[in-house]
């Protein structure tokens, strides 16, 4: 009795694992959306450097999950490759307006988010 009880346990974690991962990337991808939206349209240095990290925490964190459309798929697929590639892209746009935003460059800043929003069109038709 207590064996299938310990299966019966150990199979319910690792089936709600699975549901956890893919409520990770949802919360990953709904913490860029957000930052997103404050990163073009504030005027504060603060506010914008805070949301950068916060757009930029999450893009790593999103590396570790894998796309609903890729589930099932091997990590060293051409897709999951792909997937990982358009992490770093967005990663080195939100450092790029990280950077201006701390030389005081608003608005230069404020532009990459238009950078940001074609990456994440480009991926999310192919992976979303």
């Amino acid at each position: 009795m207590k064996k299938i009880f310990t299966i019966v346990t150990m199979g319910m974690l690792f089936t709600g694992s699975a549901s956890v991962f893919s409520a990770d990337l949802d919360v990953d991808m709904d913490t860029l959306a957000q930052n997103l939206g404050v990163v073009q349209t504030t005027t504060d240095a603060a506010k914008m450097k805070i949301s950068l990290e916060n757009m930029r925490n999450a893009a790593i964190d999103a590396q570790k999950s894998t796309p609903p459309k890729l589930e099932g798929k091997s990590t060293d697929t051409v897709e999951m490759k792909d997937y990982r590639h358009g992490l770093n892209i967005l990663i080195g746009q939100i450092d790029k307006a990280r950077k201006l935003t701390s030389e005081g460059k608003i608005k230069e800043a404020q532009k990459i988010a238009t950078e940001i929003k074609q990456t994440r069109d480009i991926y999310h038709s192919k992976y979303r």
